[in-house]
């Protein structure tokens, strides 16, 4: 292959190489001073563990014990958090989880039409408009929204209590 043509084939390489990994693309969604602006819609969270920044903290209370819950930054995460402080009448369902209605219902957007709770998570169950927190194992069904994780021992604790509880709900500072 002569010189000339070996440099505009490493020439080329480079710029595909730079332009597959994201290096020397300075254009911004709407920016089309370099080309074609993005279009590509933003990743949606799914079960994955959020950075820190993409959190927000809920107390809960039921009876005499205090369980805290990391809510998860999503359109139903948010709407949750602007209802609270909550006081949730909740029901047992199944011995695997304790669901209660919300005032207004939360929003569904970017969220899956379905979800496989673990024992400890905290959901919205839409078609009830229901908060719902996991202690048991419940497998996929429609309308379940994940929006959040209870912390520590939380669902182990919430194990022992039988039948109907009372949850109050709040933002919890810092």
């Amino acid at each position: 292959m002569p010189a000339s043509r070996t440099a505009a084939y490493a020439a080329l390489l480079t710029v595909v190489a730079l332009t597959a990994t994201g290096c020397g693309d300075n254009v911004q969604s709407g920016d089309t001073r370099g080309g074609t602006p993005s279009t590509s819609p933003s990743p949606t969270r799914t079960n994955s563990s959020p950075n820190q920044e993409e959190q927000m903290k809920i107390q809960i209370a039921i009876g005499n014990q205090r369980f805290q819950a990391t809510i998860l930054d999503s359109a139903a995460g948010r709407d949750l958090i602007a209802q609270l402080p909550l006081t949730i009448d909740m029901t047992d369902h199944g011995s695997v989880e304790k669901t209660g209605p919300l005032p207004a219902p939360l929003s569904l957007d970017g969220q899956p039409d379905g979800a496989d709770p673990d024992a400890g998570d905290v959901g919205y169950y839409a078609p009830g408009n229901d908060l719902v927190f996991y202690y048991g194992d419940q497998s996929y069904f429609p309308g379940i929204v994940i929006i959040g994780r209870l912390d520590g021992d939380a669902a182990s604790r919430i194990v022992d209590m039988d039948g109907a509880i009372t949850a109050t709900v709040e933002a919890r500072a810092g």
